[in-house]
């Protein structure tokens, strides 16, 4: 059914298009789908007179208002740069997510309220067969929805549907709590529709929460991943003379628009022009490859002077041994009359357990040892190891 879907209302065009597609295909069939499951369970809702299924048949209403939001904020994503915006419109995709997240939290609050009545002033709850099979379709039915989103969510790399998935697979383990309190119910005479209810409304609560932040880290600036950094270093440095990466930033606008800075050491002692069109290549090959926009400052490193060759090598072992896991970059080395200055960065992870003022003291410490007219001047940069 999810091929036949994709097969049948996604024309291929060009990737930017296919991805509004895809979303915009995800969002209809949300809302078909959850309000028929909203108004199957508030019929088998009123049917038993159980707070738990209309519970679960709000959820369901309220997943189609999440899924009303992602339409919308792949549409609006759509829409092209602007004076105001002139790097695009791709974050709204993420701002859907958040206001999906926060119906959700709400409907939760609402239904942990309600449940916690019905525990206070319980009503007598009745069996019906046609409301159990509602129920065990709308867990064969969440199930389908998680996989289509899942699957969605991967192809166009949507942490909004990948949500969604996560959101239908909480309301499988909802649904089967309030089927379980139905058949405890039905044969043994207890009534805990009232429990199941609030169950339901912490398994809403924690989707909401977990949701936010997921929809949330990408509109604060959340780190790239590690693959990809890795990717765009590798590709960089495999062109003729460039020496070494560092300071990459990957600036995201959307899945769809991206945007690079890095520094890349060349040797002082290359042709300028030379140098210029190979890292004019880079920045267009990268474009091309990656979809991304590059930007790339290049950073001049002395090759050929054995002093500041031996400086740099010692410096560098003398950071190492503080911790492997430090590295320098933007090396240089300026003498004067008495005096020989080190410059000098060095990456250390976020949350380092030493604060930058002691890391640079110590490390000024180890490299004026190796003499007493040896200047260090550091600066402290923070990666994501």
């Amino acid at each position: 059914m999810i091929n036949f879907i994709i097969k049948h209302l996604i024309k291929p065009s060009n990737p930017a298009e296919d991805r509004k597609k895809y979303g915009i295909v995800s969002g209809y069939v949300g809302i078909f789908c959850n309000i028929l499951l909203f108004i199957s369970k508030l019929f088998a809702g009123i049917l038993t007179s159980s707070v738990s299924i209309m519970a679960d048949a709000l959820n369901n209403l309220s997943d189609a208002g999440s899924s009303i939001a992602t339409l919308m904020g792949f549409k609006l994503a759509d829409m092209p740069p602007d004076k105001e915006h002139p790097f695009g419109h791709g974050r709204y995709e993420y701002v859907s997510g958040f206001v999906v997240s926060l119906i959700i939290i709400l409907m939760g609050i609402e239904l942990f309220k309600a449940s916690f009545e019905k525990i206070i002033s319980p009503q007598q709850m009745t069996f019906h067969m046609l409301s159990f099979i509602i129920m065990l379709f709308s867990i064969v039915l969440k199930l389908w929805m998680c996989f289509f989103n899942k699957k969605i969510g991967k192809l166009i790399d949507s942490q909004t549907l990948q949500a969604a998935a996560m959101d239908s697979l909480s309301d499988v383990v909802a649904t089967s709590a309030v089927i379980f309190g139905m058949l405890i119910t039905h044969f043994f005479d207890v009534n805990i529709d009232g429990y199941m209810g609030i169950l339901v409304a912490l398994f809403i609560l924690y989707t909401g929460i977990t949701t936010a932040k997921e929809t949330l880290n990408p509109l604060l600036g959340s780190a790239p991943p590690s693959d990809f950094v890795k990717e765009i270093k590798k590709e960089v440095l495999s062109y003729k003379g460039i020496l070494g990466v560092h300071d990459l930033i990957v600036h995201s606008y959307g899945a769809e628009k991206k945007l690079i800075s890095l520094h890349a050491e060349v040797s002082a002692y290359g042709d300028i022009l030379k140098i210029h069109d190979v890292i004019d290549t880079i920045e267009r090959d990268i474009k091309q490859k990656f979809l991304c926009d590059v930007v790339i400052h290049m950073d001049p490193i002395d090759t050929e002077d054995k002093q500041t060759k031996q400086l740099y090598h010692q410096t560098k072992y003398i950071v190492e041994t503080i911790d492997p896991s430090l590295k320098i970059h933007d090396f240089r080395v300026i003498k004067s009359i008495g005096e020989i200055k080190l410059f000098f960065d060095v990456a250390i992870p976020f949350h380092y357990q030493k604060t930058d003022e002691e890391m640079v003291q110590q490390i000024k410490d180890k490299v004026e040892q190796l003499g007493s007219n040896y200047i260090a001047t550091i600066t402290i940069d923070h990666i994501s190891m």
